[in-house]
């Protein structure tokens, strides 16, 4: 089993950036692939970003191309996902998520979940 914990997140006003950590215990995360998740109020859970666990593989949704990024330092345990320009839009915890499949963009393909954290965007 991995532990995620996540951290980073906060309050920002529109076109600011942030960036959130995923910090990773009880195994490496160095064969998995990793993925961010978020979930705004009264919405369901829908994906970000993901990365494979080689780093040579990425898939991001569109609202974000171009905005985020994500990325992984697997001596260090940590996933990243830096996000420039926020929008109010953006607003919405997120979660850091693990897979040992490809680096897929459903919630199914994943079975190692953080806890999550708030980012708040305001306008």
């Amino acid at each position: 089993q991995v532990q995620l914990v996540e951290s980073g997140g906060g309050l920002v006003q529109a076109g600011g950036s942030l960036r959130l950590s995923c910090i990773a215990s009880g195994r490496t995360i160095s064969t998995y692939s990793m993925g961010w998740f978020r979930q705004a109020p009264g919405k369901e859970r829908e994906f970000v970003a993901a990365m494979s666990w080689s780093g040579s593989r990425t898939n991001y949704t569109d609202s974000v191309k171009g905005r985020f990024a994500i990325s992984r330092d697997n001596a260090k345990n940590t996933v990243y996902l830096q996000m420039n320009s926020l929008k109010p839009e953006d607003t919405a915890v997120y979660y850091c998520a693990g897979s040992r499949r490809l680096p897929g963009t459903s919630l199914h393909d994943y079975d190692q979940w953080g806890q999550g954290t708030q980012v708040t965007v305001s306008s």
